[in-house]
């Protein structure tokens, strides 16, 4: 009983709080209704515009699809066998088809675009038109296809024949150049660069120095031409020669040519190749082009 007396003390409110607590009730009450039976969502603006273009595009996209199913198939014939509707439907003039229906009473077929042209006697305009449609028998496209192969194996070996002409290097300009194969405007300004930069060429090794040049384009090159030195051309006396001419060939440069007058000057003069590759720093791998510009 004491214990019960001590927890009703908490259950004792006055005329007042006894008055809010009703009151708080009815609020809870109201929100509650307000809360199930009120529409919060704010109302959707609608445009005119909108729906008049989302009602046109509906339209569109149904005349699209209409269209697309409208959409004729094509599909691929033989022209040997084109009757008078098929040769009106494909634009065809009646002359045109005649003169391909009395071909064919002769029991002759046409085997390519071009003879259909030749017999009909069509325009080009049309024939692009309409050609991509045909389609001749299989044996047709071998022995088109052989013939094809035939004739480009008769004009190799007509080539083959033909007699080449070996020229001089030397002599060569740009316009002998550019006819190997291979070698265009840009190689052979840089095949001509390289002949004023050594004098002349002694060797036709010293196209294997020439940068973009391929074995079967050097190949190409040692066919149609050879060295033959100008009547003008002169060797460096080796023993001889000056410091400024020995550095301003192009096969030494300065520290070389300073090392082969030190050399010279100390040892004598060089009997052979083999003494002036004992120099340090001599390009031995290209002994034997230098050696060919070379007098001892």
């Amino acid at each position: 009983m004491a214990n019960l007396k001590t927890l009703a003390i908490y259950f004792k409110f006055t005329r007042e709080q006894r008055t809010g607590i009703f009151l708080l009730f009815v609020i809870i009450i109201i929100l509650q209704m307000v809360y199930f039976y009120v529409d919060f969502n704010l109302p959707e603006k609608t445009f005119p515009e909108k729906e008049q273009w989302m009602s046109l595009q509906s339209e569109i996209d149904s005349l699209k699809f209409i269209k697309d199913e409208e959409k004729p198939k094509f599909y691929l014939f033989n022209p040997n066998f084109i009757t008078d509707y098929k040769g009106y439907k494909l634009g065809m003039s009646t002359q045109e088809i005649d003169r391909l229906l009395e071909f064919r009473k002769k029991n002759k077929f046409v085997n390519s675009t071009e003879e259909f042209q030749q017999v009909t006697k069509i325009s080009d305009s049309l024939l692009k038109v309409i050609s991509p449609l045909f389609k001749f028998p299989g044996w047709i496209q071998k022995e088109n296809n052989f013939k094809t192969e035939q004739k480009e194996f008769i004009r190799k070996a007509d080539i083959k024949k033909e007699k080449i002409v070996i020229l001089n290097i030397n002599d060569a300009t740009q316009e002998d150049l550019i006819k190997i194969y291979g070698i265009g405007e840009a190689l052979s300004l840089r095949i001509l660069k390289q002949k004023e930069v050594v004098g002349c060429f002694v060797s036709m090794e010293q196209m294997n120095d020439i940068w973009g040049l391929s074995p079967e384009v050097i190949a190409e090159l040692n066919s149609h031409f050879k060295v033959i030195l100008p009547a003008s051309f002169k060797k460096i006396a080796i023993n001889d020669a000056s410091l400024k001419e020995l550095s301003q060939f192009f096969y030494f440069r300065y520290a070389l040519a300073k090392q082969i007058v030190t050399y010279r000057s100390m040892n004598g003069n060089f009997q052979n190749i083999e003494d002036l590759s004992k120099i340090k720093g001599f390009p031995v791998e290209k002994a034997k082009i230098i050696s060919l510009y070379l007098e001892f």
